[in-house]
């Protein structure tokens, strides 16, 4: 079990319990875009799931709201999720958060390499009741930071490029809803480019229907590893 500080947009704090993490993967709706992933990854070695969309159960003491992370060595990267948080008082709140994955553990096994680093979450939490309508109409970004400074954009899209949570949450749980204290990364946007480690992240979940977004930046420490 993990509990870290969040706040509900408009000032309210809660302090999120995660008594599960999930990790939702190729859960696109377009089937050439979830090839076009598949493909992406394939690139770097990674098998071609089985099944699609494909679920990693993860411990929850991976999630975190620092603005910095350690990696072993410079082969991870993050990607730009929506993630849907399941709380008994306040009910299904809507956050912003990053998939950050070792590629070369990947290469060899998806679901160890979802062990194998930390999954940064922003702070600030919107009401699922307050986006659910224009859900289709969010938009997930994201940039990455190279080693000068310079902040380069690495993904955008709709959500109605990913699988909307309801039939996402059946696919995963065999429930309409999720049990309080569950939380779960509902999948990613391709990246405009190659799978590209950075030293830090900047992702935004923007709202075009009420005016507003979330935003979260995180570095990446790369922890000394030799063979």
């Amino acid at each position: 079990m993990k509990k870290v500080a969040c706040e509900i947009e408009g000032g309210t704090p809660i302090e999120v319990t995660a008594s599960r993490l999930v990790i939702a993967g190729w859960a696109g709706r377009d089937s050439v875009e979830v090839e076009h992933h598949i493909r992406e990854l394939e690139a770097i070695g990674v098998r071609r799931p089985s099944t699609v969309p494909c679920f990693y159960e993860v411990t929850p003491e991976l999630l975190t709201t620092a603005e910095s992370i350690e990696v072993i060595g410079a082969h991870s990267s993050g990607e730009v999720e929506v993630v849907l948080i399941q709380t008994e008082a306040d009910g299904l709140l809507v956050g912003l958060g990053s998939d950050h994955t070792d590629r070369k553990v990947e290469g060899y096994d998806v679901a160890v390499s979802k062990q194998m680093c930390a999954k940064p979450l922003g702070r600030a939490l919107w009401r699922y009741s307050e986006v659910a309508a224009h859900w289709d109409a969010l938009i997930a970004r994201s940039w990455r930071i190279d080693s000068t400074g310079e902040r380069i954009r690495y993904q955008e899209g709709t959500l109605a490029r990913l699988m909307h949570p309801e039939p996402l949450i059946w696919r995963a749980f065999g429930a309409m809803s999720m049990i309080p204290e569950t939380v779960l990364f509902c999948g990613t946007q391709p990246v405009l480019g190659p799978l590209t480690p950075a030293v830090a992240y900047v992702l935004e979940l923007h709202d075009p229907i009420l005016g507003r977004s979330l935003w979260h930046r995180y570095s990446v420490d790369a922890l000394a590893h030799t063979e």
